[in-house]
């Protein structure tokens, strides 16, 4: 069933309201009437193949990324004023990007995270709660284990056999020390959404090795369905530009021939 016009743009608002939890604009530029209300929200958000919270954490990497201030705040304040994404959640997310898109980028994510919770609460006459406390962490304090550790889990998120090796500090003591050892095992956020804030991290960044084995881990995981990184696709695309997109969306339908042909081969 198709929409005329109107029907399109009653959507677009409806749904912009909806995701933004506040009222739409009323600018009519083409810009945001025909493609921010018309295109991202009426079609876009309104589509049934992935949920408004995964959607929400797709966006929230490509506009911490983009450096753009206004869309990144209203995209923290819509998440955190739903309830989609709870603070913990948020917070975790912060570091997440920060170690796949970098600290400089997220630190401005990360005070735009804490100003958008305080004005949440003052909006509500309440005090922000405490933070959750930091320690203990819950990963394995002494250092071979902790690596052993991160060995694993690159194993486990990557689906492959065999974790790099030791020999040099970005693969030792970040990769496997840090990132899998520490970030991908903290109990903060869940490996569906780690692994959505990942892929549209490596797509804005045209890491052509990380997109393969991220894309590839995620589809043959399960974390994340074919018909859901479909969707990933379109809304990456929306938010961070079509060209990037394509690239995106070339490479998940490579991964699922991939995925598909060793399912094949195994049974």
């Amino acid at each position: 069933m198709t929409m005329d016009r109107t029907e399109r743009r009653d959507r677009g608002l409806r749904t912009f309201a909806e995701v933004m939890t506040v009222a739409p604009p009323s600018d009519t530029s083409p810009a945001i009437a025909d493609g921010l209300i018309d295109v991202v929200f009426a079609e876009v958000w309104s589509r049934p193949g992935l949920s408004r919270r995964d959607r929400r954490f797709v966006t929230l990497a490509c506009v911490a990324a983009a450096d753009a201030d206004a869309p990144l705040e209203q995209h923290v304040y819509a998440a955190l004023k739903s309830g989609d994404i709870s603070i913990t959640e948020m917070r975790e997310a912060v570091l997440h990007f920060a170690v796949y898109a970098g600290w400089p980028k997220a630190s401005r994510f990360n005070i735009v995270v804490d100003l958008q919770w305080q004005r949440i609460h003052d909006e509500r006459g309440e005090t922000p709660p405490p933070p959750e406390p930091l320690l203990p962490l819950p990963t394995a304090s002494d250092p071979e284990k902790r690596l052993q550790g991160g060995e694993r889990t690159f194993v486990d998120v990557n689906c492959i056999p065999l974790p790099p090796p030791r020999d040099n500090p970005y693969q030792g003591a970040g990769i496997l020390n840090f990132v899998f050892g520490e970030m991908w095992q903290r109990p903060g956020l869940g490996m569906k959404e780690r692994r959505l804030i990942t892929v549209a991290c490596v797509a804005f960044q045209d890491a052509d090795i990380p997109i393969l084995s991220h894309v590839y881990g995620a589809l043959k995981s399960g974390d994340i369905s074919f018909d859901e990184m479909d969707e990933v696709a379109l809304q990456f695309a929306a938010y961070y530009g079509w060209a990037k997109g394509f690239r995106l969306n070339q490479v998940i339908g490579e991964q699922k021939q991939r995925v598909l042909a060793e399912a094949q081969n195994a049974s």
